[in-house]
């Protein structure tokens, strides 16, 4: 009697990959934790030079911060009436949006307060929620000049995001986050940041990263921050094993890029002291670029990841969710993100017809 073949459903992505999807799931994260213990000597010693500890107000917990730190400042009559004039002042040189500056969008009695809070932002607690545009009274590119006249002030030089825009060399600096799940190009989206699903805990590009609610969503959507160094500590103290296995090189998958289909690098660095600079690590990663998502799944011709580094993944997103302080974000606010200290995660959403 011949025997009965099962068909078992493999993980998608190469040959190897661990089952770990984007959407985090705690059942198997535990399974993974216990099943690693239970078969593996794991490694009980940082990297070489890694810190035991980071002392710093750039580490903290949300559940404390609501009563110790006051994270929005509201403009006041008078500064948004002199953001109006830097608006004008701008508009009047006909220029080219990429010339917008400290110099081309004058801010003189504001520009010290906005200066406070880019200091909050490298020094402080990482995070500042400005308060108190006036979104609904401007066209699409005056919300545009507004935004990137005001935060000139606050971080003056703006990261590239992209090379290209519409098929042509081009300098992109700033991405429109919309839901693009009801649309015609639904069956293309690759980044649950144009979805209303939940994204995870992430860092994005550059030193500081921002974001303008020109709409809030009619339901759910809110934005959640968690200290990076936070959970560094605690993962030093409780597993320095996955400490080693974020400083070490991964498999991040460029999805398609035929001349270069993965890059290999760590996901979390560090930098010793020097001079007036104070020790740091820094988490740089998307999970995404693991795990895949929607049209873009992992890529079957590159290395899987490991089972050390799916739990160092869900390691990282839970203890984000354990530590997050969510924000009470409004129509008219900007978010400023030290994104080197401070990871940031999004709650699924839901949109009315008249609100999107």
């Amino acid at each position: 009697m011949a025997a009965a073949t099962v068909a078992v459903a493999l993980p998608p992505g190469p040959l190897g990959q661990p089952d770990i999807s984007y959407a985090p799931d705690l059942v198997k994260f535990a399974a993974r934790t216990r099943r690693r213990h239970e078969t593996e000597q794991l490694e009980k010693a940082l990297p070489a030079g890694f810190p035991k500890k980071l002392v710093s107000d750039l580490v903290w917990e949300g559940r404390d911060l609501v009563d110790k730190y006051d994270w929005t400042y509201e403009l006041t009559t008078e500064e948004v009436e002199e953001i109006e004039a830097g608006l004008s002042h701008f508009q009047a040189l006909n220029q080219p949006l990429g010339f917008i500056s400290q110099d081309t969008f004058p801010l003189p009695k504001l520009h010290s307060t906005l200066r406070k809070i880019s200091f909050e932002l490298h020094h402080g607690h990482g995070f500042k929620v400005l308060r108190g545009l006036p979104v609904t009274k401007h066209s699409r590119e005056e919300n545009l000049i507004i935004y990137a006249g005001v935060s000139s002030h606050i971080a003056s030089i703006r990261g590239r995001q992209d090379n290209q825009f519409e098929g042509k060399p081009a300098d992109v600096v700033l991405n429109h986050i919309k839901d693009l799940s009801s649309t015609a190009d639904k069956d293309k989206i690759g980044a649950p940041a144009y979805t209303t699903d939940k994204q995870v805990f992430h860092t994005d590009s550059g030193d500081i990263v921002s974001l303008f609610a020109l709409s809030t969503a009619a339901e759910g959507g809110v934005s959640r921050l968690a200290s990076t160094w936070r959970v560094y500590n605690e993962l030093a103290e409780t597993r320095p094993d996955l400490i080693r296995t974020l400083a070490e090189p991964w498999p991040a998958d460029n999805f398609g890029n035929k001349e270069t289909p993965f890059e290999s690098r760590p996901l979390l660095y560090h930098e010793p002291a020097s001079g007036s600079n104070p020790e740091r690590v820094l988490l740089q990663y998307a999970r995404r670029s693991f795990t895949g998502f929607g049209a873009l799944p992992r890529s079957a011709n590159i290395p899987a990841i490991t089972e050390a580094q799916a739990e160092a993944l869900d390691a990282l997103h839970f203890l984000g969710e354990r530590f997050n302080v969510g924000l009470d974000f409004r129509q008219g606010d900007v978010q400023y993100v030290n994104n080197l200290a401070v990871f940031h995660a999004r709650d699924a959403f839901k949109d009315t017809s008249t609100q999107q």
